[in-house]
């Protein structure tokens, strides 16, 4: 953030301001326009949702599936074993069949398409494991239809159109249950880029004025950005002044006075005056662009995190795929009979995809995400909770975090014997009461919530880089920032400015006919729950830190207050997830919590990202999970929730799963010189049992 010195530069009232970014980084070769700024980021974020989230309607898919199942489970045998609720009648056959073959490639799709996507990556999980269950279920049916109806010789041979048809159905539920329980993330990124306006108004070389598209604007050119206006590209300020919102650089949202030679940024929005800008990166080069960058590289970094459903699920399906072959060569080298080697071979690769699995997971976020929001939690990405229990630093952002990021007066005094304290702020107001800024705000307020009578200022003037001055009562009087003293050596306690400095508040200070007669101090007050939260981290054996784009001495203060031991002052965006990836290489997971628009690649960035629900629609689309309430402490109860719900998980896992165990080797016959072989029927009992298990459980689960 700033120094307290930079702090002092707003013309309209306090000029905190006047620091000069520097915030340009890298320059990259390419020149990107806004209009492929804002489609390559749609695209990206496209290609690393799930497959499942390209499918269209779950919901839909989901009910039409479910159409189609009912009539299969009704006249198909579940495991060749005749159902008190199944029938047949002459053709039901050919009618099981043609559903099949409408849901295998309708409700299957997903599962396949997802498939796809893991094979290509040298990556099989949940999908592959679902894709390999019922397409061995639907194609070894239609072997069997074919030797039972068509060819009609033989042993019969038992089909498996029941056990397609509940997979297919069982398993879009369970996707349809997480997706409708877990929050749509938003595209952050999209976002950011969607910040820059689409036109500039050019400066020719005749200094004529015209409006053109953002995308021809190119480095060199010279800009002009009207009051209000949003500033186009990254460039340095060549005639004018102004104030300009820099908040999705620092997270703090002051004004920052430019002059003539400042640097301003794309994307930050200008305040009262007019500017003319040079133009010294667009695009790619752009600041904005890098922020971008930061984002789509942490978001691609943490879709390779593999959750532990799919970890379970991919060593299924390279067990299931061992095992059945081994199965099938032993059975054919037994028997001599490739009927029974490959149903044996089939049931194999069936239990390996157990109906449970598909819920295992599904049905605790589901109840999880529940109880969250309860409790002023959403939850939009369910690996968040997975990798809870594995957070050992936790990174908080000050302002609008830990803070309300509302500045408020903490303290106004006369400096001058023919003052009161009051007399001075209501003087302070009438010299504020027209202005719009934050910090004028809380002063006017501060005085009407005392009752005071607030005078009528007159001939109200900015005073460019340090303050307001004004007429009172024929009186001369000013509103100034401390440089304002200094560079016009006016006398003041030193000590005293010196020990107000220190505390890292903002000071602006009150002249009467150029002699100091008063100050008043503001700053942000820290969030009640905040203290809680750090104390609450701690014994729990998480150490927190603050990231700040603030100044040092505002961060010390604050970090004091609350018993934080290690903070980071003067953070751009990159500094921040620098630091993140920093910790993460030195094996210690992050979770990030932040607000701003400045915190968007630390959240991504991040083990686990928390946005606080009160900050920008950027960061809260960047984040993981979302802190409704914006209460600090929360994060806390998130950390316990999704302890509880791993451990969950990882019962419901082992419960959807770990039947296998036995299961697997039983299907295969390792038994069969015992007399022992695992019937289907009776595979179909394990599964179904080993389902209703993982539901209950996970309606058990609780917040402790």
């Amino acid at each position: 953030m700033k120094t307290q010195e930079e702090k002092n530069h707003i013309p309209d009232q306090h000029g905190h301001g006047g620091h000069h970014h520097s915030g340009q980084m890298h320059h990259m070769d390419m020149e990107m326009t806004h209009d492929q700024m804002v489609h390559d980021t749609k695209e990206m974020h496209g290609e690393m949702d799930h497959a499942m989230m390209h499918m269209g309607n779950l919901k839909q898919k989901f009910f039409i599936s479910l159409i189609l199942a009912i009539p299969i489970l009704l006249l198909s045998p579940m495991m060749g074993i005749d159902l008190p609720f199944s029938f047949q009648f002459n053709g039901s056959e050919w009618l099981v069949l043609g559903l099949a073959t409408l849901l295998y490639f309708y409700g299957g799709m997903p599962f396949l398409s997802g498939a796809k996507m893991e094979l290509s990556m040298k990556n099989p999980a949940m999908m592959t494991l679902i894709a390999l269950g019922i397409s061995v279920s639907y194609f070894y049916s239609v072997y069997a239809f074919i030797q039972n109806t068509i060819l009609a010789h033989g042993e019969h041979v038992m089909d498996f159109f029941w056990e397609l048809a509940s997979l297919i159905v069982i398993m879009l539920l369970g996707h349809w249950i997480e997706m409708h329980a877990v929050a749509k993330a938003g595209n952050a990124v999209q976002k950011i880029a969607e910040l820059l306006p689409n036109e500039a108004k050019l400066i020719d070389d005749k200094e004529n004025l015209s409006t053109v598209a953002l995308a021809k604007v190119t480095k060199g050119q010279k800009v002009l950005v009207s009051a209000g206006d949003k500033v186009p590209t990254d460039g340095i300020v060549i005639s004018g002044e102004t104030t300009i919102n820099e908040s999705m650089i620092t997270g703090e949202a002051k004004l920052v006075s430019k002059s003539v030679g400042s640097q301003v940024i794309g994307g930050s929005v200008n305040g009262s005056g007019t500017i003319s800008v040079e133009v010294t990166a667009t695009g790619a080069s752009g600041y904005l662009s890098q922020v971008i960058k930061l984002v789509q590289d942490a978001q691609g970094d943490k879709s390779k995190i593999e959750s532990l459903s799919d970890r379970v699920a991919k060593y299924l399906f390279y067990i299931a795929v061992f095992v059945s072959l081994i199965t099938f060569l032993a059975w054919l080298l037994i028997t001599q009979n490739a009927n029974v080697a490959l149903e044996r071979m089939v049931t194999v690769l069936i239990i390996a995809c157990p109906h449970a699995l598909g819920l295992a997971i599904p049905l605790v976020t589901a109840r999880s995400t529940s109880l969250a929001a309860q409790n002023g939690l959403l939850l939009k990405n369910r690996k968040a909770l997975e990798q809870a229990p594995k957070i050992r630093v936790v990174m908080m952002d000050k302002t609008g975090t830990l803070t309300d990021g509302n500045f408020t007066v903490i303290n106004y005094q006369s400096l001058d014997k023919r003052y009161s304290d009051d007399v001075v702020l209501e003087m302070m107001a009438a010299l504020e009461q027209s202005s719009t800024h934050p910090l004028a705000f809380s002063i006017v307020e501060q005085a009407k919530a005392l009752g005071m009578s607030i005078p009528k200022a007159e001939n109200l003037k900015n005073i460019a880089g340090t303050g307001i001055s004004a007429t009172l009562d024929g009186k001369g009087v000013k509103l100034v920032n401390l440089r304002y003293l200094k560079e016009t050596h006016i006398a003041y306690d030193q000590a005293l400015i010196k020990e107000v400095e220190n505390q890292g508040n903002s000071m602006s200070l009150l002249l009467v006919d150029d002699q100091l007669v008063g100050l008043v101090v503001q700053g942000d007050q820290i969030k009640p729950e905040a203290k809680q939260a750090i104390t609450q981290f701690k014994k729990m054996a998480i150490e927190p830190i603050m990231l700040t784009g603030d100044n040092k001495s505002a961060t010390k203060r604050v970090a004091d207050l609350l018993g934080i031991d290690t903070f980071k002052a003067a953070l751009k965006p990159e500094d921040k997830e620098a630091i993140i990836r920093q910790y993460q290489e030195q094996g210690k997971p992050v979770m990030m919590v932040g607000d701003g628009i400045n915190d968007a690649p630390s959240l991504v960035r991040a083990d686990i990202g928390i946005a606080i629900g009160a900050g920008t629609d950027i960061a809260v689309d960047a984040a993981d999970v979302v802190l409704v309430k914006s209460n600090p402490n929360d994060s806390v109860q998130f950390l316990k929730l999704a302890r509880h719900t791993t451990s969950k998980m990882k019962q419901n896992l082992w419960w959807g799963a770990g039947y296998n165990l036995v299961a697997i080797p039983l299907a295969a016959g390792v038994l069969a010189f015992a007399g022992i072989v695992l019937s289907p029927a009776f595979g179909a009992v394990l599964m179904s049992l080993s389902t209703v298990i993982v539901a209950i459980n996970a309606l058990l689960l609780r917040i402790k």
